[in-house]
């Protein structure tokens, strides 16, 4: 069986979340008209609401670059299954030595880059030794942990570590594990180059993105022919082009209280409808270098007095699920972090109190995304009630969000979903990230975790998680569900959404 048959379904959705959907508007595709249908065709249109910056995630953050482009232009040497299983990508097997120091991959003679020159060992050194020395954005550090990378032929790399880590060979499933050509980087942000089943075709900037079969893939070729990710500025375009019979998938809704119209309404019929899970946790994020929200009294009573189950009511239709923390059920140290923070009005006064800041002014900035442009209000006159007035300011995403909240740190509290895999230590153990949140407790348990065995990385990781949801380091609204919509004939659609990429190969009709 080859690799790429091993491959099982792993998505994530983007963004800070954005929206996939499938198109088919040409009169040349098969595509069915108006409303539901049967799908016919060989081209298929991927509809989003959060474009790319650009296309180089190796400078540029967002989970949009590597939606659209891992797994489909970029492989890794490793994948994971929808169960977090490690399967094979580049690499066709690979040993790990008994100190946990020492990886040995085989890899691939098959594989060729778009740019004509096959994919060797040297290749792999290269792209792993390029995080840290040529990256800019702050995931490189997810390489820290390598000592050495050597070339032992063109089919085998071994890779060692200055010390044993959990998590690395999981980060090499991510982006930061893509391979790249060593003649193939130079535009990264506007030529992808990669040995995957998609090559970069076109970008009509404020439109679409389109990726076309690769004829000369070493593995398995994907169904269709022709792949456009199509954006819309709201999430209402989107559905009424679903209805209208233009799109053919619509992968995580963003207006889930419009949902029934495409199980319930006249047009309903030939829509598949399927439900699931992610792992993007919507963060109510706090700026907690200087401030009111520097008191962690302030940032409890914010916790305290957001009513969770009314907001998720209120903003998001009710779907999705609280969680309380930034662990997804999905991954191995989740634990119900709810009741940590029940909402209690008089306690948030009280704490305000003692903060001596009975009412506070902040300034809430939030991405132009569905979710946060729903939410943002609730959690505004939610905290109107203990006293908190909350100044709302929309930036643009992701250009001027990334700069404004990210970059400069010019905001008091923000919201977005955090949608890549397995994110804590990132987030909450690097004071230098945007969350600002600096606890040496918390640093400690997360290295410890990363050295120590896989019963240690659960215990360490769920304490950790504790400390965090306690301090209050930022609120969690809720974890966002997977709902696609779908035209009927359309398969291989994920019912979970819990990877970094959206792996369009797995489609078929």
């Amino acid at each position: 069986m080859s690799p790429t048959l091993k491959r099982l379904v792993v998505v994530l959705v983007a963004t800070t979340l954005a929206i996939a959907g499938c198109s088919s508007s040409s009169s040349n595709d098969g595509s069915s008209g108006e409303g539901g249908g049967t799908f016919e065709g060989d081209t298929v249109t991927l509809g989003l609401v959060a474009e790319p910056a650009s296309l180089d995630f190796t400078s540029t953050d967002g989970a949009a670059i590597p939606q659209l482009l891992l797994d489909n232009v970029y492989e890794t040497l490793v994948t994971v299954d929808e169960n977090g299983e490690f399967q094979p990508g580049l690499a066709t097997s690979w040993t790990i030595s008994d100190d946990r120091l020492t990886y040995t991959f085989t890899l691939t003679d098959e594989a060729t880059f778009t740019n004509g020159q096959p994919f060797t060992a040297d290749d792999a050194k290269f792209s792993i030794e390029r995080v840290k020395t040529a990256w800019t954005t702050k995931l490189k550090s997810q390489m820290d942990v390598v000592e050495s990378v050597t070339v032992n032929s063109p089919t085998e790399l071994v890779v060692k570590l200055s010390q044993p880590s959990n998590s690395w060979l999981f980060n090499m499933t991510t982006r930061i594990g893509a391979m790249f050509s060593q003649t193939g980087v130079d535009d990264l942000a506007n030529t992808p180059v990669g040995t995957g089943p998609y090559t970069f075709d076109s970008w009509q900037r404020g439109d679409q993105i389109t990726l076309e079969r690769n004829d000369d893939y070493w593995g398995d070729a994907p169904h269709f022919k022709t792949v456009v990710w199509k954006y819309f500025k709201d999430a209402t375009s989107m559905n009424n082009a679903m209805l209208g019979g233009n799109i053919d998938v619509v992968t995580t809704v963003q207006a889930p209280e419009a949902l029934d119209q495409f199980t319930d309404g006249p047009k309903a019929d030939g829509f598949q409808v399927i439900e699931g899970t992610t792992n993007g946790e919507v963060v109510l994020s706090f700026n907690q270098t200087q401030g009111p929200l520097a008191d962690v009294k302030v940032r409890q009573a914010i916790r305290y007095g957001i009513d969770h189950q009314k907001l998720l009511e209120n903003c998001w239709a009710g779907k999705g699920e609280l969680i309380g923390s930034l662990v997804p059920p999905t991954d191995p140290w989740y634990e119900d972090r709810t009741g940590d923070f029940p909402y209690d009005e008089a306690k948030a006064k009280q704490l305000l109190a003692e903060a001596g800041q009975p009412n506070p002014t902040l300034r809430l900035r939030i991405p132009s995304l569905p979710y946060a442009q729903s939410c943002g209000p609730e959690v505004q006159s939610q905290l109107s009630k203990i006293g908190i007035d909350v100044q709302i300011d929309t930036l643009e995403f992701p250009a001027a969000w990334i700069k404004t909240v990210m970059t400069d740190k010019d905001f008091d509290m923000s919201i977005v979903a955090h949608v890549e895999p397995r994110d804590m230590p990132a987030l909450f153990a690097n004071p230098a990230y945007y969350t600002s949140y600096d606890s040496a407790q918390v640093q400690q348990l997360i290295t410890e975790a990363d050295s120590g065995t896989e019963e240690e990385q659960v215990s360490k990781m769920k304490e950790a998680a504790k400390v965090i949801s306690q301090d209050a380091a930022a609120d969690f609204l809720f974890l966002i569900p997977n709902l696609i919509v779908a035209k009927n004939g359309i398969d291989g659609l994920p019912k979970n959404l819990i990877g970094e990429s959206l792996r369009v190969y797995e489609l078929t009709a």
